[in-house]
Parts: structure tokens; sequence; C-alpha cells
């Protein structure tokens, strides 16, 4: 296990070298010029050079990258173009918002998505089958942006029960200690926040784990009742065994072999959603910034943003083949 582990991390490096290849040299290969940009239709030609000069954009683009590497490495990626700030302290400030975002919306698929298709499985060919796959069916086919639009329309402003954006109530604040308002108000113990923060993130994790949920529900589904046709399930239920009993001691932990490879690669489709969903709940996650940055040219931030996003992505699907082990002690790695 320890063997197959180091194996893992010594992967991450070249993953993680090849994004930060493709994305430095695609933001470059965007066109327009970053200090037009900044200094507009006033700039001189002058003011340009200049400009380039300080932003080290008049350097061949291969020692840019280098410069580039060689300070990700100590965890310095750069300065802001736009807003002059140090990279990681931008990232610092978003990342808290995104990964409550992802981690409530991982919670929502998982327990409802085990649910419907425990359930489903459990009383196959049924009206629950049949219509909880139709739901599912209709929640996979559903884009991000449109799921929060109509979540925001019904239940934000129509029936008024759920705000329409934000983190907090305009007339709250909390004292920054991790950057994410709920665990902080937890944390400083004032539940008026703790109680805000989490309206407030109710339809936007709804929204961004609506397709995570329904592709675990289908999957869940599938698992079980392969699990539950088997012959040890047979043995269990002929000991007498109650029915609850075998379905969530026996079927269950073997059905979640394929469920939790499905979680990591979920993952980072929540990452990437976050961007959309972020955007149209006017959260300031770490999506947003990397809208902002795209269209303002801000190549550090842009690169920072990625890193940080597939180092997440490839650590999450090395804690799920460590998982495994744990759920399934034939599986062994050698």
């Amino acid at each position: 296990m320890l063997r197959f582990l180091r194996w893992r991390l010594l992967q991450l490096g070249p993953v993680l070298l090849g994004v930060s290849i493709l994305v430095f040299f695609g933001m470059h290969l965007i066109p327009g010029d970053v200090a037009q940009l900044l200094l507009g239709d006033k700039g001189t030609d002058a003011d340009l050079q200049r400009m380039r000069h300080q932003l080290g954009l008049d350097q061949p683009v291969y020692i840019q990258y280098f410069r580039f590497l060689g300070g990700a490495l100590q965890g310095d990626f750069g300065e802001s173009i736009r807003t002059r700030q140090p990279v990681i302290w931008e990232i610092a400030q978003a990342l808290p918002v995104t990964v409550q975002l992802s981690l409530a919306a991982l919670a929502f698929a998982l327990v409802a998505g085990l649910s419907i298709g425990v359930l489903a499985a459990r009383f196959p060919h049924s009206a629950l089958d049949t219509g909880s796959m139709v739901g599912v069916l209709v929640g996979v086919s559903m884009p991000v942006f449109w799921t929060g639009i109509l979540l925001l329309l019904v239940f934000g402003g129509i029936l008024g029960w759920l705000p329409l954006g934000g983190v907090l109530d305009g007339t709250l604040a909390v004292r920054r200690i991790t950057g994410a308002p709920l665990l902080d108000g937890v944390l400083t113990g004032r539940w008026p926040i703790v109680w805000s923060a989490g309206r407030h993130l109710v339809l936007p994790a709804v929204a961004l784990g609506a397709t995570a949920m329904a592709a675990i529900a289908r999957m869940a589904r599938s698992s079980m009742l392969d699990v539950l046709g088997l012959d040890f399930i047979r043995t269990a239920r002929a000991k007498g065994l109650a029915e609850r009993r075998v379905v969530s001691r026996h079927a269950l932990r073997n059905a979640l072999l394929p469920v939790v490879t499905l979680v990591g690669l979920q993952l980072g489709l929540l990452l990437s959603g976050a961007v959309l969903t972020e955007t149209i709940f006017a959260l300031p996650g770490l999506g947003r910034l990397a809208i902002t940055s795209v269209l303002a040219r801000d190549y550090p931030v842009v690169q920072g943003v990625v890193l940080i996003a597939a180092a997440v992505f490839v650590v999450a699907n090395l804690a799920v083949d460590v998982l495994y082990v744990y759920l399934d002690p034939r599986v062994r790695y050698q």
C-alpha cells in the first residue's frame, strides 16, 4: 500500500507539469495585448513598451514559462496584473468559498443519490423505481446554469424562501478564520451567521450537485441490483437477517466501489461547474475569480487557479484509490 502511495505521489509531478504547460501557452495564444488593455487607447508606444517590460512580456515565451514554473515550485505564482496583489493571496481569498460550495454540493449529491439509487434497487420495476429514474434522467439532462436559474426563479423569486445570491445577509459580518462563512460562523459561535450562510448555500449547492446526484443515483441502482442478486446476499437472507441489515451491511458496502470511482470523477466536474454556479449566485469563489481574470487577460491568476484546481482533482482521485482498500479488502496494489 505504501509503495502504491509513493508511486502515485510521484505521478503528481508530471501531471501538474503538463497542466502548467497547457495553461501557460494556451493563455498566450489568446489574441490581444495585456499592456494595451491596461493602458487603454491613451497609451503611447513608449508607455506600451514600458508596461510590457514591467510585466515581463517583452521576454521570449519560454523564458516567461520557466520564470513562472520556478516561482510556482516555491508557491509563488506572481502578481495579479489586474489588482497588483500576489496571486496566492487572491486564490486564498476565493478558495474557501469554492471548497465550501463543492463540499456542500458533493454531500447533497451523495446523500440524495445513494438514497434514491438504493431505494430504486430495493423495489425494482415499481412506481418508485420508474419515477425516480425519470427524475434522475431529467437531472442529468439539465445543465448547471439552467438548474440554477430555475431554482433562483422558483425558490428565490416566486416563493421567496431562500436568498437570491451572495454568502451572507448584508447586515451580518463574520471574523475571517478559514474564509468559509459557514465554518467561520461555527468556530466563532455566531449562530445567526451559521443560519444565514446555510440558507445562502442551499440553492447553489443543489444547482451544482444536481447532475452529480443523478449520476450517482443511476450508478448506485445498477450496482445494488447486481450485488442483491449474488449468492452471499441470498445466504444472508436465508439466515434470517433483517432486510435492512442485509441491504446496509452486506449489499451497500460491496456496491460502493463503482460509486466511489464516479464520485472521484464528479469532483472535477463540480470544480468546473462552480464557475457557472458562482457567477449565477454571485459567490466570490475560485470560479468567479477565474472568469474575471480570463476576461481581463490576467495570466498569473488564471494559471494559478488552474494549477490549484488540477492539484485538488489529482489528490481527490488518489483519495478514491486509497478508499478502495477500505471498502474492499480484496483489492491489493502491487
